[in-house]
């Protein structure tokens, strides 16, 4: 598909612009994305596949960029967390059209640590504390009001207490081998450039648009 007349007029991307390190240079465009008032600049759409290898993909909040990769959380019993059981790599596409910018990353993930779920867990609103308890992530419902009948029943349950973070919900880290940063051109004539993990280091590559 064409861009419309108008779209690309942004700056070039060149390689003395990138940091060494992909999750450096990730920070950076992220910074710049929420500068300019970017909604949802941390969504996501994430790639994962089950044992035989079929696609799905959704949108998640990127919650965290560590120098080890990129969290999110989730319920470990919906789609996406029974996938990564079976086939823990996984990837991700963040757009940022308002900067013409948008980057790909793929590895490995990995459940976090419970201690560190606790910690996000418990930062999260009452009322989606109490969701998380309530939803049957990704199972068949008979209707609406079952829904409403498990969230009844959860606030009920922790009237007066606090909400602790259920076992089935938690993080995931992706730790990335290969992350791609693309910033529009005019004519399709793209700038992109490949992160690719080699042991300890990165090798940095122009791509061909």
């Amino acid at each position: 598909m064409e861009a419309p007349s108008g779209a690309h007029a942004h700056g070039a991307l060149r390689r003395t612009d990138l940091a060494e390190d992909p999750i450096a240079q990730f920070r950076a465009w992220l910074a710049e994305a929420d500068t300019v008032g970017v909604p949802f600049a941390n969504a996501i759409a994430l790639a994962t596949a089950d044992a035989d290898g079929a696609p799905s993909v959704r949108h998640v909040l990127l919650r965290g960029v560590e120098s080890e990769g990129f969290i999110f959380y989730t319920n470990h019993a919906s789609r996406k967390g029974r996938e990564l059981a079976d086939n823990p790599r996984a990837a991700f596409t963040v757009l940022w059209r308002e900067l013409d910018r948008q980057v790909c990353v793929r590895g490995r993930v990995h459940e976090i640590p419970g201690e560190a779920s606790d910690a996000y867990f418990a930062t999260r609103p009452r009322e989606a504390q109490i969701g998380a308890w309530a939803s049957r992530q990704s199972e068949a419902l008979a209707n609406r009001e079952e829904l409403e009948h498990h969230l009844i029943e959860a606030t009920e349950r922790f009237t007066d207490a606090e909400v602790p973070r259920p076992s089935f919900w938690g993080g995931y880290l992706l730790a990335p081998d290969h992350v791609e940063f693309w910033q529009g051109r005019q004519f399709r004539l793209h700038d992109r450039f490949g992160y690719i993990r080699e042991t300890d280091d990165w090798r940095i590559e122009r791509l061909s648009p």
